[in-house]
């Protein structure tokens, strides 16, 4: 089993900067992917981005240029530093983990953006 627990997250106003991370345990491969996805009420949970074990990143075009997503694999930790946010980036966040068939989600941390 995998446990993910994210932090990090809150209320800020747009153009402001916010960076979560998402710490994961329990039995960790080499070969993962993590990622960051986000969900509004009502709509579907949509990926934000995601990086791989050996450190290949894909973003939304909706964060491409204003957010960084990295991790620790040492910590296995991952990471999504928010620059220049903006109010339609208020949403719940969730930490993804999968490694060969499984797939893990965090609890989730709001991010609010204020305008």
């Amino acid at each position: 089993q995998v446990q993910l627990v994210e932090s990090g997250g809150g209320l800020v106003q747009a153009g402001g900067s916010l960076r979560l991370s998402c710490a994961a345990s329990g039995s960790i491969f080499n070969i993962n992917t993590m990622a960051w996805y986000r969900q509004t009420p009502g709509k579907q949970r949509e990926l934000v981005a995601f990086i791989t074990s050996s450190g290949s990143t894909t973003y939304a075009d909706s964060v491409k240029g204003r957010f960084t997503i990295s991790r620790d694999n040492a910590k296995n930790t991952v990471y999504l530093q928010m620059n220049s946010l903006k109010p339609d980036d208020t949403a719940v966040y969730y930490c993804n983990l999968r490694q060969w068939r499984d797939n893990y989600w965090g609890q989730g941390t709001q991010v609010t953006v204020s305008s």
